[in-house]
């Protein structure tokens, strides 16, 4: 058999990259064929799959946390484009559970990481959004590239959604040298309202309910001051927008385009080819969940998998989609590391043994 590997992270414990080698080691080979793509929907990891497909530079860049605190990015140059990861400088996993705080946390690492890209004379900047733990709209962003959020006096406003309320303008124009903007994210929501950034992935970002009401109108209010600042409308309903808590909506109104993460990283890395000579697909992240059917990797890979008729395992950490919402998106079986273990402990401490052992069952239950 031609057996093709795409998984994405399991987020917390093992990279993409080496979710497929630990598959990859526990199928006994036998004859087949296996192929390792890792994947990325433009979260954490979008860098190192696509260094790990392209034939590009990776410059090393000094940046800061959501808190501010020094912090380690890069970019991927290849040819003229600047590949960047929102989650190096604003990412969840950099925080602790009690340092979660969306009314503070920033992104002017992000900010860092694209200026650097456009130091290096990139005509295009990719901009991999998701797993952030801000909800700032890209002011800090905008704020390291020479346009800072400003109340009515001329001050800059403190980091963080929270401050956003009282913003009046920006105190200059950001220093971008006409490179082109790109925001790669499979989600589609909008920057405020029910669906929005604050009300859905606030929460998960240390925010409570009130919390969550307060954000929403700082970044309502705060989507006016970019429309004035860009001359935009509708910028506060823009799909896409509220990706990485609504960094999406600054690289909009800078005049960026949004596209799919996943689309992105499959066409780059040649995924279709690859899905065409395929026996078996197996794919997988660490929480197979509703979110996880809805434009994430292994929904993109599902999808090509049923279009070719062809087989498509889900190995994770844990599952928690129904059957037939799985198999109506191509899902063909699912195994995860808590019911191979019967235990959540020991799957998050031992992840790559559990995915070997279940590769090597896999194998052999695909080849009877």
């Amino acid at each position: 058999m031609r057996v093709l590997i795409c998984p994405d992270k399991f987020a917390g414990t093992l990279s993409a990259p080496a979710v497929a080698q630990a598959v990859a080691e526990g199928w006994s080979t036998d004859g087949d064929v296996l192929v390792q793509r890792p994947l990325a929907d433009g979260g954490p990891g979008f860098v190192e799959v696509l260094a790990a497909a392209l034939n590009g530079r990776r410059i090393p860049v000094a940046t800061v946390d959501p808190l501010g605190r020094p912090a380690r990015g890069e970019i991927l140059h290849v040819g003229h484009t600047a590949y960047v990861e929102s989650a190096q400088a604003c990412g969840l996993h950099l925080l602790t559970p009690e340092e979660r705080d969306p009314r503070v946390t920033t992104s002017y690492g992000l900010g860092l990481l694209i200026a650097a890209a456009v130091e290096t004379g990139a005509a295009e900047i990719v901009v991999g959004l998701g797993g952030s733990a801000t909800n700032d709209a890209g002011a800090g962003m905008l704020a390291a590239l020479g346009a800072a959020p400003v109340d009515v006096a001329g001050y800059a406003l403190p980091y963080g959604g929270g401050p956003l309320i009282t913003a009046a303008a920006l105190s200059g124009i950001p220093q971008l040298r006409q490179a082109r903007l790109v925001a790669a994210t499979d989600v589609d929501n909008p920057l405020v309202g029910l669906h929005g950034a604050s009300s859905v992935f606030g929460p998960q970002k240390g925010a409570s309910r009130e919390d969550v009401l307060r954000l929403d109108a700082a970044l309502e209010h705060f989507s006016g001051v970019l429309e004035k600042a860009f001359d935009l409308e509708g910028l506060a309903a823009a799909p896409g927008g509220g990706a990485a808590g609504g960094i999406g909506a600054a690289l909009i109104a800078l005049g960026g385009r949004v596209t799919s993460g996943i689309a992105l990283v499959t066409t780059l890395i040649g995924l279709d080819a690859e899905l065409d000579a395929a026996d078996l697909v197996i794919t997988g992240e660490g929480s197979f969940d509703h979110q996880s059917l809805r434009g994430k990797v292994v929904a993109g890979i599902a999808a090509g998998a049923r279009d070719r008729g062809l087989p498509c395992v889900v190995l994770a950490g844990r599952n928690e989609t129904g059957a037939r919402e799985a198999a109506a998106a191509g899902v063909t079986e699912t195994h995860t590391l808590v019911e191979h273990f019967g235990s959540t402990e020991t799957a998050l401490a031992e992840p790559a043994r559990g995915l070997r052992e279940l590769s090597a069952r896999l194998a052999g239950q695909w080849r009877r």
